[in-house]
């Protein structure tokens, strides 16, 4: 099974779109098989869940997204985990082991815009800041 990881560093990042790159791992028996990251191909609706479909992708892990992108996500098959941060290894093990909690997405409608490149931080209560 391959999962997907939007990555900002070494943290799962809160905007799945806006992510520099995206680790996807593949797991098999609970064990890690291979892991490699791909950049991000760009925020258009609905180009990052068909480019990660191709890549074979059935799980995206994030700390965010809004319920368009998760809609399409779900065209095409593929689960989303939202609510998650911290590291990329401690989530991988977690994932791993069954132990993942997801929640309640961390992007509310419009403050992840600008977010990536030109933009730092986001538009997140401070409490929120911390999954960067």
């Amino acid at each position: 099974m391959r999962i997907a990881i939007s990555t900002d560093g070494n943290n799962v990042s809160a905007h799945f779109g806006r992510c520099p790159v995206f680790t996807l791992v593949d797991v098999e028996n609970g064990r890690e098989i291979q892991r490699m990251e791909v950049a991000n191909p760009g925020h258009e609706p609905g180009a990052i869940p068909e480019f990660l479909h191709k890549k074979g992708v059935i799980c995206i892990i994030s700390g965010g997204m809004g319920m368009r992108a998760t809609s399409f996500f779900a065209q095409y098959g593929i689960e989303t985990i939202v609510g998650v941060s911290g590291k990329i290894d401690d989530v991988i093990e977690q994932f791993k082991n069954q132990t993942l909690k997801g929640g309640e997405s961390f992007c509310k409608p419009g403050a992840g815009k600008g977010y990536g490149l030109d933009k730092k931080v986001c538009d997140h209560s401070h409490t929120e800041q911390h999954a960067h």
